[in-house]
């Protein structure tokens, strides 16, 4: 079931576009951008974990990482909330504090299913790049700032 991934995806990626339609930077990149590192970075991290010994299934990991953007999809749809009322510093730490609860949120439920699928010994080299996949996305979703 990669559908609920993809409409994630798709619906992060459209929160992140940044320009208008009628603009020169019409945001098409950033929709390109966001939808690749999201789809590489866990097509990136399956490998990762199936070549370290991992139990799991391709597909079935593909489907834990992608659902697991959830909260992060949410933490985005809050910022643009928050945005919308201002940009000062008191919006700043509200969009962080939403930002790392999401992120924190994010990893400890993927990394909570894909992590009893390895080995013992290999556990660490599948949760550090499941938590870099989520830094950079958290990390785009903090940092965005609407034209």
């Amino acid at each position: 079931d990669l559908w609920g991934p993809l409409v994630l995806c798709v619906s992060l990626a459209l929160m992140l576009q940044g320009g208008s339609a009628d603009s020169k930077d019409d945001g098409g990149p950033q929709f390109a951008e966001v939808f690749v590192i999201i789809w590489f970075g866990a097509v990136v991290i399956t490998l990762n974990s199936k070549l370290l010994g991992g139990t799991i299934s391709f597909f079935q990991s593909l489907c834990v990482l992608g659902y697991c953007v959830l909260p992060l999809t949410v933490a985005m749809l809050v910022c643009r909330l928050v945005l919308l009322a201002g940009s000062g510093t008191v919006s700043f730490i509200i969009r962080l504090i939403v930002v790392v609860a999401m992120f924190g949120w994010s990893t400890l439920a993927s990394t909570a299913f894909l992590a009893d699928s390895q080995p013992p010994n290999r556990k660490a080299l599948v949760v550090y790049p499941i938590f870099l996949f989520y830094f950079v996305i958290s990390w785009m979703i903090l940092t965005f700032t609407p034209q």
